[in-house]
This record gives structure tokens, C-alpha cells and sequence, in this order.
């Protein structure tokens, strides 16, 4: 595994060496994960990613560009075909089947979690649209299309993340960069957003001023 190098090509190893590429090699970039998948296969090859935070980023994979150029031409010509694209068709149905089976069970977690009393049933189901639809696109990144934990934790996890960023100012606090200091924030917002939730399932009196009306009253942000 290589980071990026100094200069286009060049690469860098874990202990921090420069590397140039080998001469006739060729940088096949992300977005393909068919091709890239084959070429990987096909022998030798340098994957190349950036970390940034936390996140590891794809920077794409250095190969013979011989091989690479191959293997494309053999893809174009294999997805050019009436069997591939019934399978992908098949596969796309597959998929999209998966993914409403999957928003539906994690929105039934989000009502249960919330457990609202009777009287604020038709709140409870506004929330649980709100966190659901915000959570469960696939590719948005968030706890909800984790699969390390069940899907009761990743709905009591969507919900506290939503309430934090639609009914408190924590988007613009300004939080001193020391270490813990953000988690610490996050902790004190997840007990005031428990401490607002456990007052409608009691079934407590709304109040117009409670914060999270009012972010279900507030359209969409763009």
C-alpha cells in the first residue's frame, strides 16, 4: 500500500520512502471498480491512498499500462453485450429490492427506539421519516449504512446524530481542537437530546419553543 508522492510519479511507502513508478506504467484512477478489480488480479500493481482525518481515500492503482489497456478493451467489449446488461438490470432490481427492505426495518428501529406515548405518535412518525430518509441513502456515509453494529444501535445512533445537527447549535460551536474535546461536546448534546426525547415519551405537554418542532416544522436544508 502507497500514499501519494512528491511529484505525479512518484509514490510513497508506509516508512517513507520515494518511489518512482516503473517506467510503461500507467495510474488507472478510481470510479471503476470492475476494471479495477481485474487489474489488481492480473499481477503486479501499486494501490495507491490518501488519508485525510480519518477517512482513507482511493488515489487509484498504478499498473502496466499495457495491462490496464487490455483489459479495458476486453471489458468494453464484454459490457457491449445483451447478457451483461440483463445482469446488470437483474443485479440493479437485486439491489434497489435490498435497499427498500432495509429502509423500511430501519425505520421501524427509529420508531422503536423513539417510543413515543400515544399522544405524540404522529410526532414520533414525522421524526422517523426525517432520520431515515436522511440516514439510509446509500453512500451518505452514515451509521446507518454501517453493518458493525445491529440495526437497533445504528437507529438510536441516526437518531441522536440528527437531533444534534437540526436541534442544537452544534454546527456552529466553536470547539477548541484538544483531544476529546469534540467527543465530550457530542456526549453533553446526546444527553439533552435524550433528556427532550424522554419527555415525549411520557407523554408530556408540547411546548411551541421546543427545538425539535421546530426542526420538523422547518423545511429541508438545501
Amino acid at each position: 500500500m502507497f500514499s501519494p508522492g512528491p511529484r505525479p510519479d512518484t509514490v510513497r511507502t508506509p516508512d517513507g520512502t520515494i518511489m518512482s513508478v516503473p517506467e510503461g506504467w500507467e495510474l488507472l484512477p478510481p470510479g471503476d471498480a470492475g476494471l479495477t478489480r481485474r487489474v489488481k488480479a492480473a499481477g503486479t500493481h501499486w494501490v495507491v491512498q490518501e488519508k485525510k482525518g480519518r477517512k482513507m481515500f482511493s488515489r487509484g492503482v498504478w499498473a502496466p499500462a499495457a495491462t490496464i489497456a487490455r483489459i479495458r478493451a476486453d471489458l468494453v467489449a464484454e459490457r457491449s453485450t445483451d447478457a451483461y446488461a440483463k445482469r446488470q438490470a437483474s443485479s440493479a432490481r437485486r439491489r434497489e429490492k435490498v435497499q427498500t427492505e432495509y429502509v423500511e426495518d430501519f425505520y421501524a428501529a427509529v420508531v422503536e427506539f423513539l417510543d413515543f406515548d400515544s399522544r405524540h405518535a404522529a410526532l414520533a412518525e414525522r421524526l422517523a421519516k426525517a432520520v431515515t430518509g436522511h440516514a439510509t441513502p446509500v453512500g451518505s456515509g452514515t451509521v446507518a449504512r454501517t453493518q458493525r453494529i445491529p440495526v437497533q444501535q445504528r437507529a438510536q445512533a441516526a437518531v441522536i446524530a440528527w437531533m444534534r445537527h437540526q436541534t442544537t447549535a452544534y454546527d456552529s460551536m466553536k470547539i477548541p481542537r484538544e483531544k476529546g474535546k469534540r467527543r465530550e461536546v457530542r456526549r453533553m448534546l446526546a444527553a439533552r437530546s435524550n433528556e427532550l426525547l424522554a419527555q415525549y415519551r411520557r407523554g408530556d405537554p408540547t411546548s411551541t419553543h421546543c427545538p425539535l418542532l421546530k426542526a420538523l416544522s422547518s423545511p429541508p436544508a438545501v
